[in-house]
Protein backbone atom coordinates (compact mmCIF):
# COMPACT_ATOMS: atom_id res chain seq x y z
CA UNK A 1 0.00 0.00 0.00
CA UNK A 2 2.63 2.47 0.67
CA UNK A 3 4.15 1.42 -2.87
CA UNK A 4 1.02 2.56 -4.54
CA UNK A 5 1.02 5.75 -2.71
CA UNK A 6 4.49 6.62 -3.42
CA UNK A 7 3.90 6.54 -6.95
CA UNK A 8 0.80 8.21 -7.09
CA UNK A 9 2.55 11.05 -5.23
CA UNK A 10 5.06 10.78 -8.04
CA UNK A 11 2.77 10.93 -10.48
CA UNK A 12 0.59 13.81 -9.14
CA UNK A 13 4.29 15.92 -8.73
CA UNK A 14 5.00 15.21 -12.49
CA UNK A 15 1.84 16.52 -13.64
CA UNK A 16 1.41 19.34 -11.21
CA UNK A 17 5.47 20.92 -12.63
CA UNK A 18 4.41 20.38 -16.45
CA UNK A 19 0.51 20.93 -16.41
CA UNK A 20 -2.41 22.73 -14.33
CA UNK A 21 -2.05 21.71 -10.75
CA UNK A 22 -3.78 19.44 -8.75
CA UNK A 23 -7.40 18.78 -7.34
CA UNK A 24 -7.51 17.41 -3.89
CA UNK A 25 -10.61 15.89 -1.43
CA UNK A 26 -12.95 14.10 0.63
CA UNK A 27 -16.58 12.71 -0.15
CA UNK A 28 -18.70 9.61 1.46
CA UNK A 29 -22.23 8.25 0.97
CA UNK A 30 -24.16 5.31 0.86
CA UNK A 31 -22.36 1.45 0.15
CA UNK A 32 -24.94 -0.99 -0.50
CA UNK A 33 -22.97 -4.85 -0.44
CA UNK A 34 -24.00 -7.88 -2.29
CA UNK A 35 -22.23 -11.55 -1.06
CA UNK A 36 -22.69 -14.92 -2.86
CA UNK A 37 -22.62 -17.43 -0.49
CA UNK A 38 -21.37 -20.95 -2.07
CA UNK A 39 -23.71 -19.76 -5.27
CA UNK A 40 -26.68 -18.53 -2.99
CA UNK A 41 -26.99 -14.32 -2.86
CA UNK A 42 -27.60 -13.43 0.80
CA UNK A 43 -29.85 -9.75 1.26
CA UNK A 44 -28.48 -6.70 0.61
CA UNK A 45 -25.92 -4.58 3.22
CA UNK A 46 -27.03 -0.98 4.02
CA UNK A 47 -24.02 0.94 4.75
CA UNK A 48 -21.68 3.23 4.17
CA UNK A 49 -18.05 4.65 2.99
CA UNK A 50 -15.77 7.81 3.54
CA UNK A 51 -12.63 8.42 1.44
CA UNK A 52 -9.63 10.91 1.00
CA UNK A 53 -8.65 11.78 -2.80
CA UNK A 54 -5.96 13.76 -4.75
CA UNK A 55 -5.82 13.75 -8.93
CA UNK A 56 -4.18 15.47 -11.55
CA UNK A 57 -5.48 18.40 -13.51
CA UNK A 58 -5.22 19.14 -16.78
CA UNK A 59 -7.84 20.68 -18.84
CA UNK A 60 -6.74 20.56 -22.48
CA UNK A 61 -7.25 16.55 -22.28
CA UNK A 62 -9.82 16.18 -19.52
CA UNK A 63 -7.56 13.17 -18.50
CA UNK A 64 -7.00 13.20 -14.54
CA UNK A 65 -5.00 10.48 -12.54
CA UNK A 66 -6.28 10.08 -9.30
CA UNK A 67 -4.78 8.35 -5.69
CA UNK A 68 -8.20 7.47 -3.50
CA UNK A 69 -7.72 6.26 0.15
CA UNK A 70 -10.73 5.18 2.00
CA UNK A 71 -13.07 3.39 4.55
CA UNK A 72 -15.60 1.02 2.76
CA UNK A 73 -17.62 -1.78 4.85
CA UNK A 74 -18.68 -4.80 2.77
CA UNK A 75 -20.87 -7.91 3.24
CA UNK A 76 -24.40 -8.96 3.34
CA UNK A 77 -27.42 -9.43 5.06
CA UNK A 78 -30.36 -12.13 6.14
CA UNK A 79 -33.56 -10.21 6.85
CA UNK A 80 -37.13 -11.16 7.00
CA UNK A 81 -36.39 -14.93 7.49
CA UNK A 82 -38.92 -17.63 8.73
CA UNK A 83 -37.44 -21.07 9.33
CA UNK A 84 -38.54 -24.68 10.48
CA UNK A 85 -36.80 -26.35 13.96
CA UNK A 86 -37.41 -29.98 13.34
CA UNK A 87 -36.65 -30.56 16.91
CA UNK A 88 -39.38 -28.32 18.22
CA UNK A 89 -41.48 -28.65 15.14
CA UNK A 90 -41.94 -25.18 15.32
CA UNK A 91 -42.12 -22.14 12.65
CA UNK A 92 -40.32 -19.06 13.92
CA UNK A 93 -38.99 -15.44 12.37
CA UNK A 94 -35.07 -15.68 12.56
CA UNK A 95 -33.47 -12.77 13.61
CA UNK A 96 -32.30 -10.51 11.38
CA UNK A 97 -28.51 -10.59 10.92
CA UNK A 98 -25.73 -8.48 9.02
CA UNK A 99 -22.11 -9.65 8.35
CA UNK A 100 -19.82 -6.59 7.77
CA UNK A 101 -16.56 -6.59 7.09
CA UNK A 102 -14.35 -3.25 7.05
CA UNK A 103 -11.52 -2.56 4.83
CA UNK A 104 -9.46 0.34 4.28
CA UNK A 105 -9.26 0.68 0.44
CA UNK A 106 -6.47 1.87 -1.73
CA UNK A 107 -7.18 2.55 -5.42
CA UNK A 108 -5.03 3.98 -8.29
CA UNK A 109 -6.79 5.18 -11.62
CA UNK A 110 -7.79 7.49 -14.29
CA UNK A 111 -10.91 9.58 -15.12
CA UNK A 112 -11.85 11.33 -18.31
CA UNK A 113 -14.15 14.55 -17.83
CA UNK A 114 -16.26 15.95 -20.69
CA UNK A 115 -17.93 19.54 -20.41
CA UNK A 116 -21.53 19.07 -19.29
CA UNK A 117 -23.28 22.32 -18.69
CA UNK A 118 -22.21 25.93 -17.37
CA UNK A 119 -19.84 24.71 -14.06
CA UNK A 120 -20.78 21.43 -14.53
CA UNK A 121 -18.11 18.50 -15.82
CA UNK A 122 -19.58 14.67 -16.36
CA UNK A 123 -16.93 12.02 -15.75
CA UNK A 124 -16.09 8.55 -16.14
CA UNK A 125 -13.41 6.93 -14.15
CA UNK A 126 -11.74 3.38 -13.84
CA UNK A 127 -8.91 2.13 -11.32
CA UNK A 128 -7.55 -0.78 -9.74
CA UNK A 129 -8.04 -1.37 -5.84
CA UNK A 130 -6.57 -3.50 -3.02
CA UNK A 131 -8.06 -3.73 0.24
CA UNK A 132 -7.31 -4.54 3.95
CA UNK A 133 -10.17 -5.61 6.14
CA UNK A 134 -9.12 -3.93 9.26
CA UNK A 135 -12.46 -5.16 11.21
CA UNK A 136 -15.51 -7.32 11.01
CA UNK A 137 -19.12 -7.90 13.28
CA UNK A 138 -18.23 -11.75 12.70
CA UNK A 139 -17.81 -12.47 17.00
CA UNK A 140 -20.78 -11.01 17.68
CA UNK A 141 -23.19 -14.14 15.31
CA UNK A 142 -21.16 -16.60 17.78
CA UNK A 143 -23.07 -17.38 20.49
CA UNK A 144 -25.41 -18.86 17.60
CA UNK A 145 -22.46 -20.73 16.51
CA UNK A 146 -21.44 -21.90 20.25
CA UNK A 147 -24.74 -22.63 21.30
CA UNK A 148 -25.58 -25.45 18.82
CA UNK A 149 -21.42 -26.45 18.24
CA UNK A 150 -21.50 -25.31 14.78
CA UNK A 151 -20.20 -23.26 11.91
CA UNK A 152 -23.55 -22.10 10.74
CA UNK A 153 -22.50 -18.51 10.35
CA UNK A 154 -18.93 -17.41 8.80
CA UNK A 155 -16.19 -17.00 12.08
CA UNK A 156 -12.95 -14.42 11.32
CA UNK A 157 -10.64 -17.75 11.70
CA UNK A 158 -11.37 -18.06 7.88
CA UNK A 159 -11.66 -13.97 6.97
CA UNK A 160 -8.86 -13.26 4.34
CA UNK A 161 -7.53 -9.61 5.09
CA UNK A 162 -5.66 -8.92 1.52
CA UNK A 163 -8.28 -8.19 -1.10
CA UNK A 164 -8.64 -6.91 -4.68
CA UNK A 165 -10.38 -5.52 -7.21
CA UNK A 166 -11.77 -2.70 -9.51
CA UNK A 167 -13.72 -0.02 -9.27
CA UNK A 168 -15.58 1.91 -12.44
CA UNK A 169 -18.29 4.26 -12.33
CA UNK A 170 -18.74 8.09 -13.60
CA UNK A 171 -20.12 11.37 -12.10
CA UNK A 172 -20.14 15.23 -11.95
CA UNK A 173 -18.00 18.08 -10.99
CA UNK A 174 -19.85 21.42 -10.11
CA UNK A 175 -17.63 24.08 -9.86
CA UNK A 176 -19.14 26.82 -6.78
CA UNK A 177 -15.69 29.00 -7.47
CA UNK A 178 -12.76 29.41 -9.01
CA UNK A 179 -11.47 26.51 -6.53
CA UNK A 180 -13.94 24.83 -5.01
CA UNK A 181 -16.15 22.59 -6.42
CA UNK A 182 -18.79 19.26 -5.54
CA UNK A 183 -18.64 15.97 -6.58
CA UNK A 184 -21.34 13.51 -6.72
CA UNK A 185 -20.62 9.91 -7.69
CA UNK A 186 -21.84 6.57 -8.33
CA UNK A 187 -19.42 3.38 -8.59
CA UNK A 188 -19.46 -0.51 -8.98
CA UNK A 189 -16.90 -2.41 -7.37
CA UNK A 190 -16.34 -5.90 -7.89
CA UNK A 191 -13.80 -7.69 -5.61
CA UNK A 192 -11.31 -10.78 -7.73
CA UNK A 193 -10.28 -12.37 -4.93
CA UNK A 194 -12.15 -14.06 -1.65
CA UNK A 195 -13.18 -12.11 1.23
CA UNK A 196 -13.80 -15.42 2.79
CA UNK A 197 -12.76 -18.88 2.26
CA UNK A 198 -13.67 -22.01 4.74
CA UNK A 199 -13.17 -25.50 3.59
CA UNK A 200 -15.46 -28.17 4.16
CA UNK A 201 -16.14 -29.16 7.67
CA UNK A 202 -17.77 -32.82 8.35
CA UNK A 203 -19.40 -33.86 11.56
CA UNK A 204 -21.43 -30.66 12.17
CA UNK A 205 -24.80 -30.08 14.60
CA UNK A 206 -27.15 -28.71 11.53
CA UNK A 207 -29.05 -26.41 14.42
CA UNK A 208 -32.56 -27.29 12.71
CA UNK A 209 -32.71 -30.80 13.03
CA UNK A 210 -30.21 -31.61 15.40
CA UNK A 211 -28.43 -34.14 12.83
CA UNK A 212 -24.82 -34.45 12.41
CA UNK A 213 -23.91 -32.96 8.29
CA UNK A 214 -20.79 -31.44 6.80
CA UNK A 215 -20.64 -28.24 5.67
CA UNK A 216 -19.74 -27.39 1.86
CA UNK A 217 -16.78 -25.10 1.23
CA UNK A 218 -17.55 -21.34 1.92
CA UNK A 219 -16.32 -19.02 -0.79
CA UNK A 220 -17.45 -15.54 -0.17
CA UNK A 221 -16.65 -12.50 -2.59
CA UNK A 222 -17.73 -8.77 -2.48
CA UNK A 223 -19.87 -6.47 -4.92
CA UNK A 224 -20.50 -3.12 -3.66
CA UNK A 225 -22.56 -0.26 -5.05
CA UNK A 226 -21.57 3.46 -4.11
CA UNK A 227 -23.24 6.68 -4.49
CA UNK A 228 -20.97 9.61 -2.51
CA UNK A 229 -21.04 13.13 -1.89
CA UNK A 230 -18.20 14.98 -1.72
CA UNK A 231 -16.16 18.55 -1.72
CA UNK A 232 -13.50 19.56 -4.59
CA UNK A 233 -10.89 22.14 -3.74
CA UNK A 234 -8.47 23.20 -7.00
CA UNK A 235 -4.68 23.83 -6.66
CA UNK A 236 -3.58 25.37 -10.02
CA UNK A 237 0.26 25.76 -11.15
CA UNK A 238 0.37 29.90 -12.43
CA UNK A 239 3.56 30.46 -14.79
CA UNK A 240 4.88 33.76 -14.40
CA UNK A 241 7.30 35.54 -17.28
Amino acid sequence: MRIGIGIAIVLLTVNSLYGQGYAFGVKGGLTVGIQQWNGFERDPLFAYNGAAYIESETEESGLALIAQLGYHVKGSALRNRFAVNFIDNQVFRAADREFQFRNISLMLGAKQKRDFADDVDAYWLIGVRGDYTVDTNLDIHQNFNSRYNTLFFPVDDFMQPWNYGVTVGGGFEFMFSELVGGVIEMTVNPDFSLQYLQPQINNVTDPFTGQLRSLPERRIRNLTFEITFGARFLRKVVYID
